[in-house]
């Protein structure tokens, strides 16, 4: 009996003794889980809110790709959103830009044409760049030159920056272009830049303005400066005052040779979106210009020039043997060079 006693107090003992230490310890271990539960929270809720912030972050930098204007399928290679980087376009930056180029031949009027194209408030003509021979020393040269335009990084009187919607520029058949014409046939058509010819019907009066300026480099008559183009009819009168003389035993393979290039530079680039325009056609009738306007897909604008014709009225004022040209052209494919073809 005792025995047993001694058993049930043992019992009770061993049974008894560990439940005031348990109540303890499970109370320290839940007050150490919830404080461990409100670090992990405080925690969590901080990567939360910098996550969120990261992510309105992220919509103010990464820009949402522009939407497409609502075009044919074949014309989407000619729209495009540069990102130059000289500058920001700001909110132009989804505005699309057209990439042109104008083919031409010295003395055909391109100069003026461009001065119509820049008197636009959205389009960016930049001149006759590869007349600098380093920029057309090889075809690697070229197509730098051509990406550094295009990119809207070629910064110049008439560069319209983040408002542009068409850019491009004046380059002569003679300035590399005919030598690396298969390299640039496949950058235009590559690039999507479509191409603006322009020559002159009459090459006969192309040939009396390469010669006049021509003088005009070594004599420089106005006040000691060579002045391609004028914007007075005072420095008209007095580069027209000069007469050259046409050597006329090289006038027809000087004729047929130019008409030659033009022929070949069409055959050569036939393959790219263009238009053809002839300069005595755009004097004669203006909706011409609305015709480029509407090939570049920009607004149309009435485009002006301050620019002023050197020679004006029939060619037999311009040159000092008239008589020998006629002698020389009569009877010939040039012979309607010889009459008037529009009047000024």
């Amino acid at each position: 009996m005792a025995d047993d006693f001694c058993l049930c107090i043992r019992d009770t003992i061993i049974t008894k003794a560990p439940k005031k230490p348990s109540l303890v310890l499970r109370m320290i271990v839940l007050t150490f889980a919830m404080l461990c539960g409100l670090y992990i929270c405080s925690i969590c809720l901080k990567q939360i809110s910098t996550r969120t912030n990261f992510g309105l972050l992220n919509v103010q930098v990464i820009q949402r790709p522009c939407e497409p204007p609502i075009i044919e399928t074949w014309e989407k290679l000619y729209v495009h959103y540069p990102q130059p980087k000289t500058f920001s376009r700001d909110e132009c930056k989804c505005n699309p830009v057209r990439y042109f180029a104008i083919l031409s031949t010295q003395r055909s009027g391109s100069g003026w044409f461009e001065t119509l194209l820049n008197s636009h408030i959205n389009v960016s003509s930049n001149g006759e760049i590869f007349s600098v021979k380093v920029r057309r020393t090889n075809i690697s040269t070229i197509v730098e030159t051509l990406d550094k335009i295009y990119n809207l990084d070629w910064l110049t009187s008439a560069s319209k920056n983040e408002c542009t919607a068409a850019v491009g520029l004046k380059w002569m058949l003679n300035q590399g272009l005919m030598q690396h014409h298969e390299e640039i046939v496949e950058y235009f058509n590559t690039k999507g830049v479509s191409l603006i010819f322009l020559f002159r019907r009459n090459l006969l009066r192309r040939m009396i303005s390469i010669l006049a300026n021509s003088y005009d480099q070594n004599a420089k008559p106005l006040n000691g400066t060579h002045k391609s183009h004028v914007h007075s009819s005072h420095e008209a009168e007095i580069l027209a005052s000069y007469k050259p003389t046409i050597d006329t035993t090289l006038l027809i393979p000087n004729l047929r040779q130019v008409e030659e290039m033009t022929a070949k530079a069409l055959e050569y680039f036939k393959s790219t979106q263009h238009i053809i325009l002839y300069y005595e056609d755009i004097i004669k009738n203006s909706t011409k210009l609305k015709d480029v306007q509407d090939f570049l897909r920009v607004p149309q604008r009435d485009l002006k020039s301050q620019q002023v014709k050197i020679h004006k009225g029939s060619l037999s004022q311009h040159v000092e043997n008239w008589d020998d040209i006629q002698r020389a052209l009569n009877g010939t494919p040039y012979e309607s060079f010889l009459h008037s073809d529009y009047n000024m």
